[in-house]
């Protein structure tokens, strides 16, 4: 029986493992499953992990027979206690895990350092904008109003490690999507999401690739 690069890189224990985070639908963490599942990306997803008991995404990771965790923040802010504690909580549900990576994809909460000093792992995240332009909520509609008011010709989609500032964080890979003259929300939305795809994979892709000769 021949093996694939994957399942050798299983077997040998250097297989990159990571944590996905969701708030919604799910699409990119798909495009994770995806590539993994086709061989295309030597990693594998140890738990995905939503603030929202409604995301599409956890039925995804159901499906790929991923592990999913339903933590959500209403309970602690109701209960008297703060984000920064939330965030200590979540850390520490993770460490049994051993995530090499943590990917943020379409994870609809801002991590304080009370998260990313505890996991001591790189945390990435996905924004559907360029550096320094859209951050925050809502990037492709504030990026397509700008557009409808002749501000800008494009935005784009960019993978950037988490710091406490919003979109702030230093990039992994980005790539540029042009606004066209015909576009309307719904198309120029599309390319953006197509983008994200691709970048999702490609950001984590490149945290495997330097311990691929170790």
């Amino acid at each position: 029986m021949t093996l694939s690069l994957c399942q050798l890189n299983s077997l040998w224990g250097i297989m990159l493992r990571l944590v996905v985070f969701i708030s919604g639908g799910g699409t990119n963490l798909q495009a994770l499953i995806d590539a993994i599942q086709a061989g295309q990306l030597e990693a594998q997803i140890a738990l995905v992990v939503s603030n929202r008991k409604d995301a599409h995404g956890l039925e995804r990771a159901q499906r790929a027979g991923i592990e999913a965790l339903y933590f959500p923040l209403k309970p602690f802010t109701e209960g008297g206690q703060t984000r920064v504690e939330y965030d200590a909580a979540l850390a520490e549900r993770l460490q049994p895990y051993t995530p090499d990576l943590i990917v943020l994809a379409g994870w609809m909460h801002i991590f304080t350092s009370a998260f990313l000093d505890v996991v001591s792992k790189p945390v990435i995240n996905l924004h559907p904008a360029l550096p320094g332009q859209f951050a925050g909520v809502n990037s492709i509609q504030r990026a397509f109003a700008a557009f409808q008011r002749g501000e800008v010709d494009h935005s784009g989609v960019m993978m950037h490690y988490v710091i406490p500032e919003v979109d702030a964080g230093d990039v992994v890979v980005m790539e540029e999507v042009p606004l066209e003259a015909d576009d309307t929300l719904e198309t120029f939305t599309a390319r953006m999401h197509a983008a994200e795809h691709r970048l999702i994979v490609e950001a984590v892709r490149q945290h495997i690739l330097p311990s691929a000769g170790t």
